[in-house]
């Protein structure tokens, strides 16, 4: 069995690094290392994840300064070689802002910062993405958000692309899973929480999955995303030729 390998980035302000640091090397047992903005290229990584915080502070509006980071442009070429890439949170910001994801991420429909536990639907198509593979279809989540810009928004023509081309992965819902906008906690579009890109590699999500990762949080269902992705990651890594220089 292949021996797998996460990089976290870490930008000036991120604050959810270290938890999927500890998640993942501690709770997971999956190396993952740090990888600082200022670098330039990227190898020997089986996943990229992009945590959440205030990346550069924020200014101009959140993701917007991260898109011109230098490790951006290396992630480009990761995620485009198929790579998987997993934004949370600001993370998921800046994927929009850099143009990996459609649409663009808003100031919460109250105008005001959310941070409590919501419940989320994996979406019957998205158990094809490494992030929900094995996943049941309609599964419900309950995972914590913590944000002030999580409203997604797209216009009429995104959207009805986004729909019909099965790019939403996870949707705000009640307990019961019913998608109502008393569910919705930033007023998104279609109430999507999470969404992917075409290929399915490169998934933004506003919840933190890395939160609600052991008993001790009082959530455990982020494992699931994670569960699916290091399986989909490790049967990738199984498949790749050893001259690969693994």
């Amino acid at each position: 069995m292949a021996q797998l390998k996460f990089g976290v980035l870490v930008f000036p302000g991120s604050n959810g690094d270290q938890d999927c640091l500890y998640l993942l090397n501690e709770v997971l047992g999956v190396p993952t290392e740090a990888v600082w903005h200022g670098e330039s290229r990227l190898a020997g990584y089986d996943c990229l994840i992009l945590p959440g915080g205030f990346s550069y502070g924020d200014y101009l509006r959140a993701g917007a300064i991260a898109r011109f980071a230098p490790v951006m442009g290396a992630l480009r070429v990761f995620a485009a070689a198929g790579g998987p890439v997993l934004g949370i949170c600001n993370g998921f910001q800046i994927l929009a802002e850099a143009g990996l994801l459609p649409g663009a991420l808003l100031r919460n429909g109250e105008l005001a910062f959310s941070c409590r536990p919501i419940q989320v639907r994996v979406e019957p198509d998205a158990t094809a993405t490494p992030f929900t593979q094995d996943v049941p279809s309609g599964a419900v989540w309950r995972l914590p958000i913590a944000h002030g810009e999580g409203r997604y928004f797209a216009g009429p023509e995104t959207l009805a692309e986004i729909e019909a081309q099965r790019q939403v992965v996870l949707r705000y819902c009640d307990a019961g899973g019913a998608i109502t906008d008393a569910a919705n906690p930033n007023g998104s579009s279609h109430g999507i929480a999470g969404l992917c890109n075409p290929a399915g590699n490169v998934l933004g999500l506003m919840p933190h999955p890395e939160r609600a990762g052991e008993a001790l949080l009082g959530m455990t269902d982020g494992l699931h995303l994670f569960h699916a992705l290091i399986a989909a990651c490790r049967g990738a890594a199984d498949l790749r030729p050893v001259a690969a220089g693994r």
